[in-house]
């Protein structure tokens, strides 16, 4: 680069803040960044409101939770809670959705590896 042109930085820092979007519907899936190799999502989800249970075929799901807890649906009925910290991991064809149970917001960071994973509607 020549010095003194100027430089086109693109944003690689993102508010969660910006992208919360609460709804009294379904929760809303707030896509913060896609590329060909993720998809970057912001997820608000009301007490009672649920993500269906559902698998991605060909990509793992990651999702970092910032606040608030929920009943994480791993298929065959097994069902674990899922607390503001953690971290949760579907592999490629694992169960994962999640019913928040308590009294607050559930809101975390979703990352789909590869952003070509798919998505299929599975038992909880």
């Amino acid at each position: 680069m020549k010095e003194g042109s100027p430089m086109t930085v693109e944003s690689r820092i993102f508010s969660v803040a910006e992208y919360v979007q609460p709804s009294e519907g379904e929760p809303i899936r707030s896509v913060v960044l896609e590329t060909r190799d993720s998809i970057i999502v912001v997820w608000h989800v009301h007490p009672g409101q649920e993500i269906a249970a559902h698998i991605h075929p060909h990509g793992q799901d990651t999702w970092t939770v910032l606040s608030g807890m929920a009943d994480y649906f791993q298929g065959n009925g097994i069902v674990r809670a899922l607390r503001e910290g953690e971290i949760a991991v579907a592999r490629p064809g694992q169960v994962h959705g999640a019913r928040n149970t308590g009294t607050e917001p559930f809101v975390f960071v979703s990352v789909v590896a590869s952003a070509n994973a798919g998505f299929v509607l599975a038992e909880r």
